[in-house]
């Protein structure tokens, strides 16, 4: 376990502990002195639980260790990969394969797609779907990026905005997330 963790899971504590002395369940005398005002009150504990779940994140997002890395998979037709994660997190890494699109479902986990090195040579089409999951997809310079996203309470991150270069193939990303996410890099 790392720091940011330790220091975000203490975070996480101290909110509930308010929260917990707040609704009743017992009073904590010494949360009083921190938060005297109203609006604290309500604001604090808040702030606390996104900081601490931001803190745990982001050290596991900065940890390239954490990541599992599997062979790339092959779908049924043979060309098209399909990957699913459920409470883990796995990297698939294209080095110098073709790719011929991919299905990738992440549930209460996270899945990592390295094409910077994948042959992309026609239009394929990415298909995303998550719940309390994420999907971090990193992207050849050489293609175009079209994105089509449905969520609820989440979103895509897509740092190749405003990319077009003629003559090349594009990724047709589509993304359905729900209280989860997609950020596609180069």
């Amino acid at each position: 376990m790392t720091r940011r963790t330790i220091i975000g899971i203490i975070f996480i504590f101290a909110a509930l502990m308010k929260l917990v002395s707040m609704w009743g369940i017992f009073h904590l005398n010494w949360f009083d002195w921190v938060w005297n005002h109203r609006w604290t009150e309500y604001l604090g504990p808040v702030l606390l639980l996104i900081i601490g779940v931001k803190l745990i994140v982001s050290s596991y997002q900065r940890n390239p260790e954490q990541w599992l890395q599997r062979p790339v998979p092959q779908g049924e037709d043979g060309k098209r990969m399909n990957c699913a994660v459920r409470f883990g997190g796995d990297e698939y890494v294209f080095r110098g394969e073709p790719f011929h699109g991919a299905r990738l479902d992440a549930f209460f986990g996270g899945l990592r797609l390295d094409l910077r090195q994948a042959v992309i040579n026609e239009d394929e089409e990415i298909d995303i779907h998550t719940f309390a999951g994420g999907v971090e997809i990193l992207v050849p310079t050489n293609v175009n990026i079209e994105v089509q996203s449905r969520s609820f309470i989440g979103g895509v991150g897509n740092e190749t905005v405003g990319r077009n270069i003629p003559n090349t193939p594009t990724l047709h990303i589509i993304a359905s997330n729900m209280l989860g996410g997609v950020s596609i890099k180069e």
